[in-house]
């Protein structure tokens, strides 16, 4: 049933891609049309706004090379392609495929999507949570970068999510917690699209049907009035487990639709300029309250921080909607590009800022900062590949021993925040109170995730899964032909 949903899903979504193709072309079974890799080229090429080098032949040899074109285009955007190999997708294997499919969906459609979100939902602020991260081992960005890439599914993944709650939340009890059975009723779907469109919808009625009806309803208007591809059936959705892939390919297509501004390429000009001015005054402001407060105490900075970010994110609203504006990088004018760059590289600027005062702190206040952010970046990592469960074992234990070193100190960095006297010899603050707020809530956040727990969970279902593949290589000890069918055979398995 799965599978099912999915490669028809795919197909809509890619057969809406395709469309925009020069020429058009159209996918009628996914898992025979891609092995000539022409249709997979031109997906890639839509998506990407590149022209990539193909093969024009159909026979074997030019199939094979345009599949390894399309693969060796992906992975120089630094997509993982676990397992999918060209001899796979030639053969059209179908879990091969919905795994190809799904990475390029995921990349291309909800990670490009969910940036402009993230970039939302994480402008910078007082918490330090919310702030590029902060410490000195995070300021090396260029020994960062692959990391912070592997964390990027999770967060593109809580991105979407968190937009679908907020669309939802406006309308009383309609709330969603994943992209499965919360969506099964219709009505988030109602929701999103009365949020979107007023008017469209009667929740209230729709209150009082069935959840095959309100799918029903949800996928027509979706369709009809904004233009949405009916990738979901109701029966894809109205069961017990529906597919979270699918899901969320169909509910990305929601926030695509939020996105795309009808305005004309004139509007978007001006809105550009006005933007890219708000930029360069913030940031002349930025570096004159730099210089104006470096010989002023570590509470008359941070006040200064405190003051310039509330008029900051105060402004910034009225630029948002041109700041984050949802255009892939083929559609941005050089303008546009510009303005990107200005904004990331403002932000870079402010959150640079606030690290610098976190490691002002003054003691033990450095310390605890200092502790918060190292086990902060620890719960942050991305968990490691359980392809090799032997080698991730040997990572987990590593991390285990290094996070319960970290959480001995809790109590003690703890209660040494809580007893901090916050006052000078003449009795002035020496912390902004704000900020040792600040500090107690990360303090929460870090006993509220008990990442130790999860940890070793992971360390045993690795444990559990080494000890069947020693268990299995145990048994294997009669001869079983050639080396070269015993390689086979062990790769196979």
């Amino acid at each position: 049933q799965r599978e099912f949903t999915q490669k028809k899903t795919f197909t809509t979504w890619i057969n809406s891609i395709l469309a925009k193709h020069t020429p058009p072309s159209v996918i009628s079974d996914l898992y025979i049309d891609i092995q000539q890799g022409h249709l997979l080229l031109d997906l890639l090429e839509v998506l990407s706004g590149q022209h990539l080098p193909r093969e024009k032949g159909f026979n074997t040899f030019q199939c094979r090379s345009n599949i390894e074109n399309a693969l060796t285009f992906l992975k120089s955007r630094s997509l993982k392609l676990i397992n999918i190999h060209v001899a796979d997708i030639i053969e059209g294997k179908p879990s091969i495929v919905l795994g190809l499919i799904w990475t390029i969906i995921f990349h291309f459609h909800i990670e490009e999507l969910a940036r402009t979100l993230a970039c939302t939902y994480n402008q910078p602020s007082l918490d330090c949570s919310s702030a590029v991260d902060s410490s000195p081992k995070a300021s090396r960005s260029s020994k960062k970068s692959a990391k912070i890439k592997e964390r990027w599914k999770i967060s593109a993944t809580k991105a979407l999510l968190l937009w679908a709650k907020e669309q939802c939340s406006l309308h009383g009890s309609i709330s969603v917690t994943d992209f499965k059975s919360s969506w099964r009723s219709g009505l988030p779907f109602l929701a999103i699209i009365q949020t979107l469109r007023p008017g469209l919808v009667d929740l209230e009625k729709a209150k009082s049907r069935s959840n095959k009806e309100n799918l029903k309803e949800a996928f027509r208007i979706a369709e009809v009035e904004l233009n949405i591809p009916r990738l979901l059936e109701p029966e894809d959705v109205d069961i017990m487990n529906p597919d979270e892939k699918s899901i969320m390919t169909y509910v990305a297509q929601f926030l695509q639709y939020s996105r795309n501004l009808h305005e004309s390429e004139d509007d978007m000009q001006e809105k550009v300029r006005e933007a890219m001015s708000w930029l360069a005054a913030q940031e002349k402001k930025l570096a004159k309250l730099l210089i104006d407060t470096e010989n002023e105490t570590h509470y008359q900075k941070y006040k200064q921080m405190m003051s310039f970010m509330e008029a900051f994110n105060q402004e910034k609203n009225t630029f948002l909607p041109v700041l984050l504006s949802k255009r892939s990088e083929a559609e941005l004018s050089e303008s546009h590009q510009q303005m990107r760059e200005e904004w990331d590289k403002l932000i870079s600027q402010i959150n640079e800022w606030k690290a610098k005062l976190d490691q002002m702190l003054p003691s033990p206040l450095d310390g605890i900062e200092a502790w918060l952010q190292e086990v902060e970046h620890l719960q942050a990592e991305d968990l490691p590949d359980l392809q090799d469960p032997f080698k991730a074992m040997f990572v987990f234990r590593e991390v285990i021993v290094i996070f319960k070193g970290l959480m001995d100190c809790f109590d003690y960095h703890l209660d040494t925040l809580q007893s901090f006297k916050n006052e000078d010899e003449k009795n002035m603050p020496v912390v902004v109170p704000e900020k040792l707020e600040e500090m107690k809530r990360r303090f929460s956040n870090i006993c509220f995730t008990n990442s130790n727990t999860f940890l070793e969970y992971h360390y045993g279902l690795c444990s559990a899964i080494a000890n069947e593949v020693m268990l299995k290589l145990n048994i294997w000890d009669m001869k079983y032909g050639t080396k070269e069918s015993v390689e086979s055979l062990l790769e196979n398995w």
